[in-house]
């Protein structure tokens, strides 16, 4: 069981491959995490330190993850923030070569762009990659209510846009489309949804809505899907078990007054979940 995870690293909290590690070792799921940016911290403080990486050393990062047979061994590929269109590129090519060395891989695009805080936040021409070159690679993807309206080009505040929206980038039955943190007309009041499209048919999980908004929820999920579908798990049960997890960190971490999700006690915690 073994995640490929290409996303950035941060030193202080929890967002990238600071927040979807752990939890997949934690669940018992060996993760090779190649970073796209070394950072302080998120954006959304006042001030952020570190830098995306040279875009030739994440290729040479990847090349060596090809070098040591990774790309056959693994079950699942991870991708998220990837800071520059140039990595994006290198990442895109990266994708298609594993998915023909091998074929039985599925590969999860978080399509990491902005959210409805900050708008979009990553540079120019990173939508566009998304968009025609990553998303058609994937088995599953995972963008917010604002990324996927940023997509398809559509609103997506209602069951019937979410659907069109996620038929806009999903051709023949696939990506299986998972948005996350969504608000809809009908969204009963003091709840959030994550919700799963696939193949026409709609899937919704509501969680109360906590008074606390720490970044990196979205990653944790995606990296949580990501360990469950590796330890063979179908789309919508590893949904559900990424969900009740994120929304147990969640809990933690309201509980003790933190402004960064508090996922350290997750291995005891999930020690004692059956598979």
């Amino acid at each position: 069981m073994l995640v490929i995870s290409i996303q950035s690293q941060v030193v202080h909290g929890h967002v990238g491959n600071s927040a979807a590690v752990y939890p997949m070792q934690a669940e018992g799921v060996t993760v090779a995490a190649v970073p796209t940016a070394l950072l302080s911290n998120h954006p959304h403080y006042s001030t952020m330190r570190g830098t995306v990486l040279d875009a030739g050393l994440v290729a040479d990062l990847l090349r060596g993850v090809e070098e040591r047979g990774l790309v056959e061994r693994a079950t699942v590929l991870l991708t998220g923030y990837l800071g520059s269109p140039t990595i994006a590129g290198h990442v895109a090519r990266f994708v298609a070569t594993a998915r023909k060395h091998n074929p039985n891989l599925v590969y999860l695009c978080d399509p990491v762009m902005g959210d409805d805080d900050l708008g979009v936040f990553v540079a120019d021409g990173l939508t566009d990659i998304f968009r025609d070159q990553l998303v058609p690679l994937a088995s599953i993807v995972t963008p917010n209510q604002f990324e996927l309206e940023l997509l398809a080009g559509t609103k997506a505040r209602d069951t019937a846009g979410l659907l069109t929206a996620s038929d806009g980038i999903a051709h023949g039955g696939r990506p299986a489309v998972i948005a996350t943190g969504c608000t809809l007309a009908d969204t009963p009041a003091g709840q959030v949804e994550t919700v799963l499209c696939a193949n026409g048919l709609m899937t919704r999980i509501a969680t109360p809505r906590l008074p606390i908004r720490p970044c990196g929820t979205g990653d944790l999920l995606s990296g949580l899907v990501a360990a469950h579908v590796a330890k063979g798990t179908d789309v919508e049960t590893a949904l559900r078990r990424a969900v009740e997890g994120t929304y147990r960190v969640l809990e933690r971490t309201l509980q003790a007054g933190a402004d960064e999700m508090c996922l350290s006690p997750m291995a005891a915690q999930v020690a004692t979940q059956p598979d």
